[in-house]
């Protein structure tokens, strides 16, 4: 009977034992996910074993993530880093019918007018991988080893405002990672808080 007991106890916990190791965390695999992109291709998170991946959860319309699109900040990194062939996954958690919630056709307007260079723009409208990786604001940046491991997650730098000029001034916490990765070296700082508008989960 006690065998009996113990055996549903286990079975009761276990999808809080897998949701739990689902979860990311600084120095921890990186738990994978496949989301559709505005054209409407699958990308799987582990697809891309091998290569530096930077995950940018964005919201076109927060003002702090118009900062750094408007002083061209992000398309600036986006454009360095993937020539370096590292991936860049813009990821939009925004629940349907709510901020930043595009079609694909808009979101491919808006992206290529604001000269967007990411490997891909992915959809997530339910929300359940930014919960996975407890993305919090727009934006919020994580970066991914060549080993899938996560090395740094946090804010894209160091001066939380909404001013564009303020983004050619700040220590940029991403690019930082990445370069000290691609040297094979630690990344010194590898946790941050982020700031930016909240994601507009469900």
């Amino acid at each position: 009977m006690l065998k009996k007991l113990m055996l549903i106890m286990v079975i009761l916990m276990l999808p809080f034992v897998t949701n739990f190791a689902q979860k990311a965390a600084i120095g921890k695999a990186a738990p994978d996910f496949e989301l559709t992109d505005s054209n409407g291709d699958s990308h799987k998170l582990s697809d891309f074993k091998g290569k530096l991946v930077v995950l940018e959860w964005v919201n076109y319309d927060c003002p702090f993530v118009k900062k750094h699109y408007d002083s061209g900040n992000m398309q600036n990194l986006q454009k360095k880093y993937t020539a370096k062939d590292v991936v860049w996954l813009s990821i939009c958690s925004s629940a349907e019918g709510k901020q930043g919630n595009y079609s694909p056709e808009v979101i491919n307007k808006r992206a290529k007018s604001a000269g967007a260079s990411f490997t891909a723009y992915l959809t997530d409208a339910d929300g359940k991988v930014g919960k996975m990786y407890g993305a919090k604001t727009t934006p919020h940046m994580y970066v991914i080893d060549t080993k899938g491991t996560l090395a740094y997650v946090g804010a894209i730098d160091d001066i939380r405002s909404t001013n564009p000029e303020d983004a050619a001034k700040a220590n940029n916490y991403v690019a930082s990672a990445l370069d000290a990765l691609m040297e094979g070296k630690k990344v010194e700082t590898s946790v941050t808080k982020s700031y930016g508008c909240g994601v507009k989960y469900k």
